[in-house]
């Protein structure tokens, strides 16, 4: 079933994108905003016409799957995956394909990080779809390698892998309608809850290869297979219930927020109809002051 790396560090990366979806999203809709507003670098790379409006998720899509690709060729240290080929055999085979498939996964998620950086840098009208198209492009290639991932595999393992396929291509169809409309928010929510559901999904791999009951899992056990599928549906509901949490405390930072960035002056304040005389004489000096009478 691969190693506990390989999916963890895809699993650690799916969640941060998924966080930060549902972070965003809820924020944009506390504020009404029409477009999904993207936190951009810091104002001394925007200096940069590289790095001009360039954004946090374009450089993080970059940076985890090259650390992605760094640990499946080269963890654990001492160990060399990149040949493809065994070239001292005489039937020339491949080799270390489960590798080579996440490798190509990853591959993919930093064209998408490129075509964001492309795109922010140069700051196309056409570039939120041309970016939507990148991101479901790697996603597709995901739902195709994980297709033939399952290859030669136990049934348990077979089982896990076409569940986490749910909502990988989900996610691809959900992108793929954002290319013709990238700014809705019932598509923002959907995209949302399916990263976490994705997210959650790749944690649940992981834990199988480290039960929590301290037994492993039996892929010749039907039982293993029936709570394998309750708990996806579990995590559907486990992924709806985040997302409300971090909507819940994304109003309570707006709330707060907003009002302490209100001021007194902000607000109009009518002037008292049952004010003594000197109160009025003192209004009516200060109205004189400021045009300029004396």
């Amino acid at each position: 079933m691969g190693t506990l790396a390989g999916h963890l560090l895809p699993a650690i990366g799916f969640l941060v994108f998924a966080v930060y979806y549902s972070v965003l999203t809820s924020l944009a809709l506390l504020q009404e905003q029409r477009v999904l507003k993207h936190p951009v670098l810091p104002g001394k790379l925007q200096g940069h016409r590289l790095f001009r409006q360039v954004s946090y998720e374009a450089l993080t899509k970059v940076v985890i799957p090259i650390l992605g690709i760094f640990g499946e060729y080269f963890l654990p240290l001492g160990v060399n995956r990149l040949q493809m080929i065994d070239w001292k055999d005489p039937r020339r085979p491949f080799i270390f394909k489960d590798n080579w498939q996440h490798v190509t996964m990853f591959g993919f998620f930093i064209l998408s990080g490129v075509v964001d950086i492309v795109s922010q840098s140069h700051l196309a009208r056409w570039g939120v779809k041309l970016e939507r198209a990148a991101e479901a492009l790697s996603f597709y290639v995901l739902v195709l390698l994980m297709l033939t991932h399952i290859e030669n595999k136990s049934s348990l393992e077979i089982r896990v892998h076409l569940l986490l396929l749910i909502p990988s291509f989900l996610l691809a169809l959900v992108l793929t309608v954002e290319v013709w409309d990238p700014n809705s928010p019932p598509f923002w929510l959907l995209k949302s809850w399916l990263a976490l559901v994705l997210s959650s999904w790749m944690f649940q791999i992981c834990e199988m290869y480290v039960p929590f009951t301290g037994q492993p899992w039996r892929a010749e056990d039907p039982m293993d297979h029936a709570f394998l599928t309750i708990f996806f549906c579990w995590h559907l509901g486990l992924a709806i219930a985040v997302l409300i949490i971090i909507y819940g405390l994304c109003s309570l930072w707006h709330f707060h927020h907003s009002s302490w960035t209100k001021t007194p002056c902000a607000r109009y304040q009518p002037c008292p109809m049952e004010s003594s005389g000197e109160e009025l004489e003192k209004l009516k000096a200060e109205t004189l002051a400021q045009d300029g009478v004396v």
